[in-house]
C-alpha cells in the first residue's frame, strides 16, 4: 500500500478505496486515510477525507458510524467555511439528508432530536438558498415511519410541490420513495406506475433500480403480475447480492421467495449472507431482515419442516422452528425499541403484519437452479378403521370405482384400492371380489399375472366366462411385458379361440371379446418390438433379417404380418362402434396407434403420421384426451423428422393440452422443452422462454434438475438473451452451468452456455467476468477440429479484457485470435484483431509507433488478399469495405496520436498523415457505390474536420457540400442521412467563421 505523501496521492487512494466492495474493510481503509490526511496539514484534505469516510459508512452495514465524522465536518464548516471548496460545500449540505434518515434508523436517537435536526436542516438549507424539497422529503420520512398518516400526506404533497434543485434526491430515489408510499397505502398499481421510469432504466443511480426492483416484488404479486415479479427478482437480486448496505432490499427478495413457494431458494439466499443476522449498525434494515426470516421459517414449520436444519446466526445449528422463534422475538424486540422512541405502536404492527403474510402464489417457477422444494416427511399411516357389513360407504365406493374404470379414468385403480380397504372383513359378492382382485393385479403391473389368474377364476365362478377369458388374457400380456413373449402367445391361444366361439354364440359381449383380441394384439406387438431390437443389434433394417441363423424364429416380415392381422381383426370387431362404452372406442383408437407402429417398422413415416393422428383423434372423441398424449408426442417427433414444423408445434401443444393435470412431471418437462425448441427455431423467443421456464420447473419437480433441468435452463438463458433480458439470462445461465457436463449434455452445450453468459456479462458491464467465461469457453473449443468458434471466443475474450482495463492481457488474446483467423483464412477476423491491438497500443506510453505498424499491417492484409484476386463478387465487396474501414480507423488513430504537448510541426505532420488515410477510405468506399454511401460520407466528414484543423477551410467546405449533395432528397426517416446532413451544415458554419464562406 503506497504511502500518502501529498494531497494528490490522498485523492488517488480515496478514489481507489471507493471502488472496493462495500464492507468493514473499505470502512477501515477510510479511517486510515483520514489519519493520513490529518498528517498533511491541509484543511481541505481533512474535509475530503471526512466526506469519504461518511460516504463509505453510509454504503455499508456500519451506518451508525456516520454521525461522528459529520459532526466534525459541521463544526469545521461553522468555524472556518473558507476551508471548504465548492464541491465540499455541496457535499456537506447533501449529507444532511443522510443524517436525517440515519437518525431515524437508529432507535436510540430520540424523536425530539430528529425533529430538532429537521429544523436545523431547514434553517441551513434556507441560508444556503436551497429549495425545501429535500427538507419536506425528510419530514415525510419521519411522519411515515411513526405512522402519522395525516402529517405524512401533508409533507408528501409539499415535497412534490417544491422546486427540484441540486439538493433534491435524484429522480430514481425520489420515485422509489413516492412509489413506496403508494404501495404502503394499498395503491399498488399507482406505485408501479411511478416506478416504471426506474424499472425501464430512464433514471438510475448507485442504489437504483436495485431498491425499486426489490420493492416492486410484493405489489406485483398482489396484482397477479407474476411474470414481471419473477423478472424483477432475477434482475434485482443480481444487483443487491454483493452490496452489503442493501440488507433491506435483500430482505424483500427473501420475502418474495417465502410468498411464491420458493422456500428452498429463500434458504439459499439466507446462507449467502450470514452476517445479516447479526450486523447491528443499521437496526431498521435488521428489523426488515429478521421479519422476513421469521416469515420464511414459520412457512417451513407450517408445511411440516420445522425440524429441518437451516442457515442462521453463526455459532450454533438452527432448525426452522428454532430460528422462527428467535427471529420473531428479535424482530419484535427491535420494533418495540422503535415504538418506544416514536410513542406509537406502528412499527410493531407493520412487523407483525409482514410476518403474518400468506403465500400469494402456490409455486412461481423462477428458471434458476435451486434445491428441490422442501417437502415434509409423510405422516405415519393411520390404522384403517374396522368396516362392518353395514358400512354405508362401501356401496358408494363400489359404484364410484366401477364408474371410473368403465370410463377409463386415470384414478380408477386408486378407487378400487379404496374399495379393497373398505371391504376388509366384509362378505362380498363373488363378482365384487373378482373386480377387486382384477384391479389389484392391474396395480401390480408386470407382477400381477397370478392375481389376474385368480380374478379369472372368480369371474368364471360369478358366471361371466367372457370376463374370465379377458382376465386370463391380461395375465398372458403381463408375462410378455417381462420378456416371456413366446410363453404369453401360448397362454393367449386358448382364450382367443374360446372368446371367438362365445361371441359367435352370443354368449359374451363385444367388450370382453375386444379385450381378448386387444390383449393378443398387444402380445404380438411386443414380439414385433423384440424382433426390431434384435435386428438393430444384428445390424439389420426394419426387422427383416438376412441371417440364416434365426431359422427357428419367425422372420421379421412374418412377425409384422401376424401382428397386423391381429390388429385388423380387432378393428373389424370394434370399428364404427356407435355405443356408449368408451372402452370399445378406446380399443379402436389404440388399434390405429398399433397400425402406426407397424407402419414405422416398415419405414412408412407418412403413413405412421396419418395413423397416429387418427388414434389421437379417436381418444379425444371418446372423452379420453390423456390417452392421446403419447401419440401426439410420437406425431411431433415424426413431423419434426419430416420437416413439418407447423405439425410438430401443433402436436406438442395438443399433447400438453390433452395431458392436463394427468401428465407426469418428467413428461410435462419434456413436452415443454420440445415446444420451446420448436418455437425458438421459429424466432418466437418470448413464448419459447415461457415453455423453457416450465420445462425447468417440471424437471426440478421430477428430480431431473441436474439433467433435463440443466438443459432447459441452458435453453431458457438463450431465449432470454435473444430478448435482451441480460440480467435474467445471466442468472439462469449461471445456475445452469454447475449441472451441465460434456458427458451428459455435450461440450457444445457447455461452451454455448459460457458464450451466452459472457455476452450477458459484457452487456451488464461486468467485463472481467465476461472475459473469464469467454476464455473458459475458448479453452474447450481449442480442442475441436473446427476452429472458428475458438477464434471467435478468443476475439470476444480480448474485447472483454480490454474493456476491463487489462490491456496487456487483451493484446495477448487478440494476438492469439489473429493467429487463429490467419490459420482459418479469415482475413476479416485477422484485420479486426490487428486494428484492436493498434488501439490498445496507442493507449500505452510510447505505443504510437507500434500502433501505426499494427494498423499498417491490417491495411497490408486486406490489400494482399485483394491483390491475389477474389472470385466471389460479394466476398470481394465485403473485403473492399473492410479495407475502407481500416483506412478510416488508421486515420482516426493517427489524428489521436498527435500529442497535445508536441510541437506544431509534429502535430501538423500527424494530421496530414491522418488526412491521407481518411482520403484513402473515401476513395475505397466510393468504389462501392451506393452500397457504401453512409461509410463514404462518414469518412468525407472526418476528412473535412481534418482539413479545418489544418486551416484549409475551403477544402473542408467542399467536403461538407459533397456530403449535402450526396443526401439531396434523402428520406426523412433515414436517421443516418439526417445526422450526416446536420454535421455537414455544422462544418460549413464552422469554416465560414474561419473565412471560407
Amino acid at each position: 500500500m503506497s504511502e500518502i505523501t501529498d494531497f494528490d496521492a490522498l485523492r488517488r487512494a480515496m478514489a481507489e478505496n471507493s471502488e472496493r466492495p462495500e464492507g468493514p474493510a473499505r470502512n477501515a481503509r477510510a479511517e486510515e486515510l483520514l489519519a493520513e490526511a490529518e498528517k498533511l496539514g491541509i484543511p481541505l484534505a481533512v474535509v475530503e477525507a471526512l466526506g469519504h469516510q461518511l460516504k463509505v459508512y453510509n454504503y455499508s452495514s456500519e451506518k451508525d458510524k456516520m454521525f461522528v465524522p459529520f459532526a466534525r465536518l459541521l463544526r469545521m464548516w461553522d468555524e472556518r467555511p473558507e476551508d471548504f471548496d465548492e464541491y465540499e460545500v455541496h457535499s456537506l449540505h447533501w449529507v444532511f439528508k443522510w443524517m436525517s434518515s440515519g437518525m431515524l434508523d437508529q432507535p436510540h436517537v430520540p424523536l425530539a432530536s430528529i425533529e430538532k435536526w429537521l429544523g436545523e436542516m431547514e434553517h441551513r438549507y434556507r441560508l444556503a438558498g436551497h429549495s425545501e424539497r429535500a427538507v419536506r422529503s425528510a419530514e415525510f420520512s419521519v411522519a411515515a415511519h411513526v405512522g402519522d398518516v395525516t402529517r405524512a400526506q401533508r409533507a408528501y404533497a409539499a415535497w412534490l410541490a417544491a422546486d427540484r434543485d441540486d439538493m433534491a434526491d435524484c429522480h430514481a430515489c425520489e420515485l422509489h420513495g413516492q412509489g413506496w408510499w403508494q404501495a404502503e397505502q394499498g395503491r399498488d398499481a399507482e406505485a408501479l406506475l411511478l416506478w416504471r421510469p426506474v424499472l425501464e432504466g430512464e433514471f438510475t443511480c448507485a442504489h437504483e433500480p436495485h431498491t425499486v426492483l426489490a420493492s416492486s416484488l410484493v405489489p406485483l404479486l398482489r396484482l397477479g403480475r407474476t411474470d414481471e415479479a419473477r423478472a424483477n427478482h432475477l434482475r434485482g437480486f443480481r444487483l443487491v447480492r454483493s452490496m452489503e448496505s442493501m440488507r433491506g432490499a435483500y430482505a424483500d427478495h427473501v420475502e418474495f421467495c417465502a410468498l411464491t413457494g420458493n422456500e428452498a431458494r429463500g434458504l439459499e439466499l439466507l446462507a449467502e449472507r450470514p452476517a445479516y443476522f447479526t450486523d447491528t449498525g443499521h437496526p431498521r434494515s435488521r428489523l426488515d431482515f429478521l421479519s422476513v426470516v421469521a416469515l420464511l421459517m414459520e412457512r417451513l414449520d407450517e408445511v411440516g419442516l420445522g425440524d429441518r436444519e437451516v442457515p442462521g446466526p453463526a455459532g450454533r445449528k438452527w432448525t426452522a422452528r428454532e430460528l422462527a422463534a428467535h427471529a420473531r422475538a428479535e424482530a419484535l424486540a427491535l420494533a418495540a425499541r422503535f415504538d418506544e422512541r416514536n410513542g406509537t405502536a406502528y412499527v410493531s404492527e407493520r412487523a407483525r403484519a409482514r410476518m403474518a403474510q400468506r403465500p400469494l402464489v402456490d409455486r412461481l417457477p423462477l428458471g434458476v437452479r435451486a434445491a428441490v422444494r422442501p417437502v415434509a416427511a409423510p405422516a405415519a399411516p393411520v390404522a384403517p378403521v374396522a368396516v362392518t357389513a353395514v358400512e354405508p360407504d362401501l356401496p358408494a365406493l363400489l359404484a364410484e370405482a366401477r364408474r371410473l374404470s368403465d370410463t377409463l379414468q386415470p384414478n380408477a385403480v386408486e378407487a378400487w384400492a379404496a374399495v379393497s380397504r373398505a371391504a376388509e372383513g366384509v362378505e362380498l359378492d363373488v363378482r365384487d371380489r373378482a373386480e377387486i382382485v382384477d384391479h389389484e393385479a392391474m396395480d401390480r403391473g408386470p407382477e400381477g399375472a397370478e392375481l389376474f389368474e385368480r380374478a379369472a377364476e372368480l369371474y368364471a365362478e360369478a358366471g361371466d366366462p367372457g370376463e374370465a377369458l379377458a382376465a386370463r388374457t391380461r395375465a398372458a400380456y403381463v408375462r410378455a411385458l417381462t420378456g416371456r413373449v413366446d410363453e404369453a402367445l401360448a397362454a393367449v391361444a386358448e382364450p382367443y379361440d374360446e372368446i371367438l366361439a362365445l361371441y359367435a354364440d352370443d354368449a359374451t359381449e363385444v367388450r370382453q371379446t375386444a379385450s381378448v383380441l386387444m390383449g393378443r394384439a398387444r402380445i404380438l406387438m411386443r414380439r414385433v418390438h423384440e424382433a426390431s431390437e434384435a435386428a438393430e443389434d444384428a445390424g439389420q433394417v426394419n426387422g427383416v433379417t438376412d441371417e440364416a441363423g434365426a431359422a427357428d424364429r419367425p422372420s421379421g416380415e412374418t412377425v409384422l404380418v401376424e401382428a397386423e392381422a391381429a390388429v385388423r381383426e380387432l378393428l373389424a370387431l370394434v370399428g364404427g362402434y356407435a355405443g356408449a362404452d368408451v372402452r370399445i372406442a378406446a380399443r379402436e383408437a389404440e388399434g390405429r396407434a398399433m397400425l402406426a407402429e407397424l407402419a414405422l417398422q416398415r419405414g412408412d413415416l407418412e403413413g405412421a403420421v396419418e395413423l397416429f393422428g387418427r388414434a389421437s383423434a379417436g381418444f379425444v372423441a371418446a372423452g379420453l384426451p390423456w390417452f392421446a398424449v403419447e401419440y401426439e408426442a410420437r406425431l411431433a417427433g415424426l413431423a419434426h423428422h419430416l420437416g413439418d414444423i407447423a405439425e410438430t408445434e401443433r402436436a406438442l401443444r395438443a399433447a400438453l393440452e390433452h395431458g392436463g393435470a394427468h401428465l407426469e412431471a418428467v413428461g410435462r418437462a419434456q413436452l415443454h422443452l420440445q415446444l420451446a425448441e420448436v418455437l425458438g427455431g421459429r424466432g418466437l423467443s418470448v413464448e419459447a422462454s415461457e415453455h423453457a421456464l416450465e420445462a425447468a420447473h417440471w424437471a426440478d419437480e421430477a428430480g431431473e434438475g441436474r439433467t433435463l433441468g440443466a438443459w432447459a435452463r441452458h435453453q431458457l438463458g438463450g431465449f432470454l438473451l435473444r430478448q435482451g433480458r441480460w440480467a435474467e439470462a445471466a442468472e439462469v445461465l449461471e445456475s445452469a452451468l454447475p449441472d451441465l457436463s460434456a458427458e451428459t449434455h455435450g461440450d457444445g452445450a457447455v461452451v454455448q452456455t459460457q458464450w451466452w453468459l459472457g455476452d450477458c456479462l459484457s452487456e451488464l458491464g461486468e467485463h472481467r467476468e465476461a472475459a473469464e467465461r469467454r476464455l473458459q469457453a475458448a479453452e474447450t473449443a481449442r480442442h475441436w477440429p473446427e476452429q472458428h468458434d475458438h477464434a471467435t471466443l478468443a476475439h470476444l475474450a480480448a474485447e472483454s479484457l480490454g474493456a476491463a482495463g487489462l490491456p496487456a492481457e487483451a493484446d495477448r488474446a487478440y494476438a492469439r485470435a489473429g493467429e487463429l483467423w490467419r490459420s482459418l483464412g479469415n482475413v476479416h477476423g485477422l484485420v479486426r484483431s490487428l486494428r484492436a491491438r493498434a488501439w490498445l497500443a496507442l493507449r500505452a506510453d510510447d505505443g504510437a509507433d507500434e500502433a501505426r505498424e499494427l494498423m499498417a499491417a491490417a491495411v497490408r492484409e486486406c490489400e494482399s488478399v485483394l491483390g491475389d484476386g477474389v472470385d466471389d463478387e460479394e466476398a470481394r465487396e465485403r473485403l473492399v469495405a473492410e479495407l475502407g474501414h481500416t483506412h478510416r480507423q488508421f486515420g482516426d488513430l493517427l489524428a489521436r496520436s498527435a500529442a497535445e504537448d508536441a510541437d506544431d510541426d509534429s502535430i501538423r505532420a500527424a494530421l496530414e498523415e491522418a488526412l491521407a488515410q481518411v482520403g484513402e477510405a473515401v476513395a475505397v468506399f466510393a468504389s462501392l457505390g451506393d452500397d457504401a454511401l453512409h461509410s463514404r460520407t462518414g469518412a468525407e466528414l472526418a476528412a473535412g474536420w481534418l482539413e479545418a484543423d489544418l486551416s484549409r477551410p475551403a477544402r473542408a467546405a467542399a467536403r461538407a457540400r459533397a456530403v449535402l449533395a450526396a443526401y439531396d432528397g434523402a428520406d426523412e426517416a433515414d436517421e443516418t442521412a439526417q445526422e450526416r446532413r446536420s454535421e455537414a451544415e455544422q462544418m460549413l458554419q464552422v469554416v465560414e467563421e474561419q473565412g471560407a464562406g
